[in-house]
């Protein structure tokens, strides 16, 4: 999928930002110039010149090529946005970036994988976490095989809260990522303990809303996620106002595990409540 004014400009910009790097390169060096430019290069030259760059999780997103260390990623219905990939940023694949598509787990690829993967117009199908502008992970999504046709949905699939926590894509064997790909993932309200995965990626276990128990649900958060606390997430404690929280608050909160209650629409969290305000 190649989309060239969006490119052209995205580019440009990005040229801008790493005009300095180039311009202290002598003629002489240029058959190395593209590799001594790397992804830890173009961060560190954004950082300097002081760039603040967006945080969130794209999930269900396409990932293509604009310039060495520089990519962006396109989900429907969100504007395009460019991020960077540093040294340590954990990049993950099933088939095309590297690894095995007929394999179960995801394989650990390089920079040089997803370049490779994206280049020439290509693009790789994958959900990306960012902060600041630079990905801390960026994860091919698997194609979907002998899908058994379930919806994916949990049994309360209305959001209200009735049956919430039973909520695993039922027979069919996807993960979460799977799903959002295809439009189905979970959807449903769940009342538990949150935990931290990895970045951007949680579960919820425990306690239904309605008194019942049910299985851990995993789901994403995305930079529209709205996060209310009242003392345990974020905010004052006993206090019946709700705060607005950052997605960092969560992750530090979830890591020890931060009872909430939370609102899920194909696989991704709407809305996270601070249990201290139910």
């Amino acid at each position: 999928m190649i989309r060239n004014r969006r490119k052209a400009f995205i580019v440009s910009a990005a040229l801008v930002g790493g005009a300095m790097l180039m311009t202290a390169c002598g003629q002489g060096d240029s058959a190395g110039a593209g590799k001594a430019s790397n992804a830890v290069d173009a961060t560190a030259a954004a950082k300097k010149a002081g760039a603040k760059g967006v945080s969130g999780t794209f999930a269900g997103g396409t990932v293509e090529y604009l310039a060495q260390g520089t990519y962006v990623v396109s989900v429907p219905g969100k504007q395009d946005q460019q991020f960077w990939i540093a040294d340590d940023t954990k990049i993950y694949g099933a088939g095309t970036i590297c690894g095995d598509a007929a394999s179960k787990a995801d394989a650990p690829c390089t920079e040089a994988n997803l370049e490779a993967a994206t280049k020439g117009g290509r693009s790789v199908e994958a959900d990306v976490v960012m902060k600041d502008g630079t990905a801390t992970q960026v994860t091919e999504r698997r194609a979907s095989a002998g899908s058994s046709g379930s919806t994916g949905t949990s049994d309360s699939g209305n959001g209200s809260g009735s049956g919430a926590g039973s909520g695993k894509a039922s027979g069919s064997g996807e993960t979460v990522v799977e799903g959002i790909d295809k439009g189905k993932g979970v959807n449903g309200t769940w009342y538990g303990i949150v935990k931290y995965m990895a970045p951007g990626k949680y579960e919820v276990s425990g306690a239904s809303a309605n008194g019942s128990g049910g299985e851990a649900q995993v789901f994403y958060v995305a930079e529209d996620t709205v996060i209310l606390g009242g003392g345990e997430i974020c905010g004052e404690a006993g206090s019946k106002v709700d705060a607005p929280c950052e997605e960092a608050d969560l992750q530090a909160s979830a890591k020890s595990g931060v009872e909430a209650e939370v609102v899920v629409k194909n696989g991704i969290a709407t809305k996270i409540t601070d249990g201290e305000l139910l």
